[in-house]
């Protein structure tokens, strides 16, 4: 059988407040930088969504392997970062997530973390989408900048085939030029009808990649616009890389969310979700 999206994510485990009729939220630093930095987010983020009633689950990538620049920060080695992901795990009895790039990373990944996700550039890539689902862990697929919302049904396809019906969807905005992206919110019902979680990643649809320095820019300003339309057109989840101080986080900082911005934004999302369910 299929999957409904509610079912997908009240099996995560020690996921709180499913029944909230909250979207979730997937929150957490773009890179493990160190564990006190891990969890000191980890805990901030998980007070503020207990107070909301929004399930949560932590986000951090072990590694980052899609940089501009050969120089850019790619992580402080996978073991020690996949620890301390499972430490939050434990700690603050949340789900946990992080992104894998080759098909042997999806195995190691997966003895650490309840999801894995499938970064944008490799939605395409079907040996890294099954070796991810034949772990049996849910399958987060992030929408390629150069893909339809239609089209992803195949990646979702590509997960049921291997037995796991456990798949995810992220909408990340589409390419317009080379430094900008554009979020199409016709493509959140259409990826909806695959009958998986859609989620709207607020962060990385504000990147400006390919700049000439290369260090990828974004716009921040910008999160609570994404977000809030996303909420009111009824997507299902948020992503929201954050940071206690994005100007000295070691990647993707130009585009994350201060963390201390997070529960205002956050309340404010709430009350657009109240309000669109009468």
């Amino acid at each position: 059988m299929q999957y409904r999206t509610s079912d997908i994510i009240t099996q995560l485990p020690n996921i709180d407040f499913t029944d909230s009729g909250n979207f979730f939220l997937i929150a957490g630093p773009c890179a493990i930088e160190s564990e006190s930095m891990a969890m000191n987010i980890a805990e901030k983020v998980k007070r503020i969504t207990s107070d909301l009633k929004i399930p949560y689950i932590f986000k951090g990538s072990y590694r980052k392997a899609n940089r501009s620049s050969i120089h850019s920060f790619t992580g402080i080695g996978d073991e020690k970062a996949l620890k301390i992901i499972s430490k939050v795990a434990a700690t603050f009895e949340v789900p946990v997530t992080t992104d894998i790039h080759t098909d042997e990373e999806a195995a190691m990944a997966a003895e650490y973390v309840d999801i894995l996700q499938i970064p944008a550039f490799l939605c395409r890539q079907t040996s890294l989408i099954a070796a991810a689902a034949h772990t049996g862990k849910v399958v987060n697929i992030k929408k390629g900048q150069f893909m339809s919302a239609a089209s992803m049904q195949f990646a979702v396809q590509k997960v049921r085939e291997c037995g796991n019906n456990k798949a995810m969807l992220t909408e990340r905005g589409t390419t317009f030029g080379y430094q900008d992206l554009v979020v199409d919110y016709r493509g959140i019902p259409v990826m909806q009808s695959f009958e998986v979680p859609v989620i709207m990643d607020c962060t990385h649809s504000l990147q400006q990649p390919n700049q000439t320095t290369g260090v990828t820019g974004g716009k921040p300003e910008l999160i609570s616009t994404i977000a809030s339309a996303a909420i009111a057109i009824g997507t299902d989840g948020i992503f929201i890389e954050t940071h206690p101080n994005p100007s000295e986080a070691l990647s993707d900082g130009a585009n994350m969310l201060h963390l201390n911005h997070l529960e205002s934004l956050l309340t404010h999302l709430v009350a657009i979700r109240k309000s669109i369910q009468g």
